[in-house]
């Protein structure tokens, strides 16, 4: 009897450090490019050392069409995830940045990851987001401990900042990717939507890879690629073809089509994959990097 009770007080003491450990917050900087605030989330592991002695690889976590910074804690519970693989030993300590990229008002709120008329979220994102979060959040800086990942706008967002910026990221996850304008997304009147939508055809992640030529293809070789998305979304024959686009011009990527739709259980499923992969993708050495 003594021994069952120390096993349901060890799960419920695990149960309740994991509870306690994650630590998502929301912080916001302001944009000289964007001439307003920027707010995002960002998870810190439970022992981040405040004092800049530690330093950390990052993920660049992004949401779709219509959500904000916080959807990913709100409606994925991201930061439990985390704690649960790192308890399991299955990713590395990292710190993960969610930013905000839009709002459910998407004909007069400005949703997207590329520069638009009157809204440079991309100019922001590298020139004004990276600097600042690495800085404040003490993360090592480099390629080999920077990722990038996201789902539907943000999974296009994030495939296109890779291929754009190879240099930058050792990988990239993409969920349900809205790699190029689609049938099903059209908008006749010219509102930000318009704008959302004919930016993501004007940076078609499709087109990049066909007209790419044989320098960028071998630097689009130096990053680590995922794409994820279920049977049943709008969205697959995209990924299908970027992969197979991919796959002729021997850049390598994974993708796996699983049992699902474009959704948030479908999204919070895929971060049981999509840490471990950026986690050990991440360079070969301590989860933490110390300053010399």
């Amino acid at each position: 009897m003594n021994k069952i009770f120390r096993r349901i007080f060890i799960v419920l003491a695990l149960s309740m450090s994991l509870q306690a450990s994650a630590i998502v917050s929301t912080d916001s900087l302001y944009s000289e490019v964007l001439g307003e605030w920027v707010k995002y989330n960002v998870y810190r592991p439970a022992n981040f050392d405040d004092s800049g002695a530690t330093r950390y690889p990052v993920l660049y976590q992004l949401h779709g069409l219509s959500d904000f910074y916080g959807s990913w804690n709100n409606n994925a519970q991201i930061g439990e995830v985390v704690d649960q693989l790192l308890a399991e030993n299955k990713i590395r300590e990292m710190v993960i940045i969610m930013p905000n990229a839009g709002g459910p008002d998407t004909r007069n709120t400005w949703n997207g990851y590329f520069n638009m008329p009157g809204h440079n979220y991309e100019d922001f994102f590298f020139q004004e987001l990276v600097p600042t979060v690495e800085k404040k959040y003490h993360i090592v800086g480099d390629k080999e401990h920077r990722a990038i990942s996201g789902l539907s706008m943000g999974g296009g967002g994030s495939t296109v900042y890779c291929q754009k910026h190879p240099d930058m990221f050792s990988s990239c996850y993409a969920m349900s990717a809205w790699l190029d304008n689609s049938d099903n997304l059209q908008e006749a009147e010219v509102n930000k939507l318009y704008y959302v939508i004919r930016a993501v055809q004007e940076n078609s992640a499709l087109r990049f890879v066909e007209q790419a030529d044989d320098a960028t293809l071998e630097k689009l070789r130096t990053v680590k690629w995922f794409f994820d998305i279920g049977d049943d979304d709008f969205l697959l024959e995209q990924s299908e073809k970027l992969h197979m686009l991919m796959r002729n011009k021997r850049v390598k990527a994974e993708l796996r089509v699983r049992d699902g739709n474009h959704s948030w259980g479908y999204w919070k499923s895929a971060l049981y994959t999509s840490l471990p992969f950026v986690s050990r993708n991440f360079a070969d050495d301590s989860a933490a990097q110390t300053k010399q």
